[in-house]
């Protein structure tokens, strides 16, 4: 091979991966998929949760909370089992009597929110949650690491409250 061969040949190497670098570029802006882009609402959703139940805390007293401010308490468990056949998933999450703050719970895995709750009010747990639509789709029978969120909303006027808790959890997916 001659020197003005091998010049052809890296030339026609570097078009190739100039052509292959423009054409990802071009799939990843208009062609991928989004992420599951759920906005948190600034204000409570006004319905509730349709799985919630009473955790049968009425007697508890509410926390004390400086004025403006929020005080909260929470159940949780930090297992999560999904089953993929029914779109469901199995937890534990409440918003004990003694809070002065409405929840909503969000389940997300790899920055991918797969369940998001109604409002849950003081007083009521839920331990099943529907998925979210097409989230079945993301996921495979296995072992996941992920959170839930619990954002926080002012009982009287719907406000999101400044914080929310992320709290890590194992989720365990079946078909």
């Amino acid at each position: 091979m001659n020197k003005i061969d091998t010049k052809r040949i890296l030339l026609v190497i570097l078009i190739l991966i100039t052509v292959i670098a423009v054409g990802v570029s071009v799939w990843a802006i208009w062609f991928r998929e989004p992420a599951n882009s759920l906005l948190t609402p600034d204000y409570a959703p006004q319905q509730t949760e349709a799985n919630a139940e009473s955790m049968g805390d009425e007697d508890d007293d509410k926390l004390q909370s400086p004025e403006g401010g929020g005080a909260v308490s929470l159940m949780y468990t930090k297992e999560v089992s999904i089953d993929l056949s029914d779109k469901k998933a199995s937890l534990l999450f409440g918003n004990p009597q003694k809070s002065t703050q409405d929840m909503v719970v969000q389940l997300v895995i790899q920055d991918e929110i797969l369940i998001q709750s109604g409002l849950i009010t003081p007083g009521n747990k839920v331990q099943t949650l529907d998925l979210l639509d097409g989230a079945e789709k993301k996921l495979q029978p296995g072992g996941y690491d992920g959170k839930l969120v619990v954002l926080y909303y002012n009982q009287e006027t719907g406000e999101k409250a400044v914080v929310n808790t992320e709290i890590l959890v194992t989720i365990t997916v079946a078909e």
